[in-house]
């Protein structure tokens, strides 16, 4: 695979060169001011309730992004806008780890008892910071007039991600500009719909990202989830009930609508629909065939092909929506000696997520 090299002098860089040692995510030469958009890695998986390794997926992708071709058939030269990795926060791997070793023996009891409480309260306290961290974080990248762009870690990670992109919509800041009372739109692929209430006791559990972004940020005014095959009874009552701002799709539904004749472009057509002109998307790999991704935390059979959740993407993209964020989580390597197969379809999606968001285009 070909890649790009770092210049060496003005007018050196080459997209069609192979990365060289020392570049940025995907071979890339862009400082973080010269990037419009900026990746943060977030390796943190507290939570994690089936098998872990998450908190390497960030570290991962970006070793494995430098095999990825520049020029997208999509997207096209999605890398021009720039696109910067920051480096991986210490205090981050800290929180994890200390928070991980405190829920771990409570997940394997399969939830928080009596006894558990102190621990609890010390995992919600890490899930807290990394919150605090994230919003912070992309509140800047926002300010300075770039697209964030999350990479976790699990699903609990992108709360404050997700807050900072709904404040800066009902600001009226995104670009274009769009009527700041339409709020904020997420576009949700997953297996999962992550709406369960502090799931096995944590408040920010990665099964509940979407419980607390639903009953935490009224600004998101629209839900709409795809891919989902795994859930519990309660969550689908909880999407009955919330029928006018949530819209999920089932996978096993369109399995049967694609059988039946249908196209999946309609039916991607028919899910962006009530998305409001702002969207930030959120990706979790799960969502994909698990051959795809098979050492993700919570695997489950069937889901989207690598050409369709393209597709889903490209269809976004040419609707003409802002997308003001996204996140990329639950990609995790292999153990070691095994090929890097998740952590390359990672870095693929990852190229894909910057490239609907337009930065590149020209």
């Amino acid at each position: 695979m070909k890649n790009v090299t770092r210049p060496t002098s003005p007018g050196a860089f080459d997209p069609d060169a192979a990365a060289q040692p020392g570049s940025g995510v995907f071979g890339l030469p862009h400082t973080e001011d010269e990037a419009g958009i900026i990746l943060v890695p977030l390796p943190f998986e507290a939570t994690t309730s089936y098998r872990g390794g998450t908190a390497h997926g960030p570290g991962a992708i970006r070793a494995a992004s430098a095999q990825v071709d520049l020029f997208d058939h999509q997207f096209g030269h999605v890398y021009r806008g720039g696109i910067f990795m920051q480096d991986e926060d210490a205090r981050v791997h800290a929180w994890s780890e200390a928070a991980r070793r405190l829920a771990a023996p409570i997940i394997q009891r399969g939830g928080a008892g009596p006894d558990d409480e102190d621990d609890v309260r010390r995992v919600n306290d890490a899930g807290g910071a990394v919150n605090a961290y994230t919003l912070g974080t992309v509140q800047a990248i926002l300010k300075a007039g770039k697209t964030p762009g999350l990479v976790g870690g699990d699903h609990s990670t992108p709360l404050g991600a997700i807050q900072a992109c709904a404040e800066h919509v009902s600001a009226g800041n995104p670009r274009p500009a769009a009527p700041a009372e339409s709020g904020l739109g997420i576009l949700h692929v997953d297996a999962h719909m992550d709406l369960r209430p502090a799931f096995e006791g944590f408040a920010w559990s990665h099964a509940s990202i979407m419980f607390n972004v639903l009953e935490r940020l009224p600004q998101v005014t629209c839900l709409v989830q795809v891919g989902i095959r795994d859930f519990a009874a309660g969550e689908l009552d909880y999407v009955r009930s919330h029928k006018e701002r949530v819209h999920t799709h089932f996978d096993l539904d369109w399995a049967r609508r694609l059988d039946g004749g249908e196209s999946f472009a309609s039916l991607c057509l028919e899910a962006l629909a009530p998305l409001p002109q702002c969207v930030y998307v959120s990706f979790d790999i799960d969502a994909l065939d698990p051959t795809l991704c098979p050492h993700t935390g919570t695997p489950v059979p069937g889901g989207l092909s690598f050409n369709q959740a393209s597709v889903l993407l490209e269809t976004l993209s040419k609707s003409g929506r802002t997308v003001v964020g996204f996140d990329l989580v639950e990609v995790a390597p292999g153990p070691e000696g095994e090929p890097e197969w998740d952590a390359n379809v990672g870095a693929r999606v990852l190229y894909k997520l910057c490239g609907v968001t337009r930065e590149g285009e020209t």
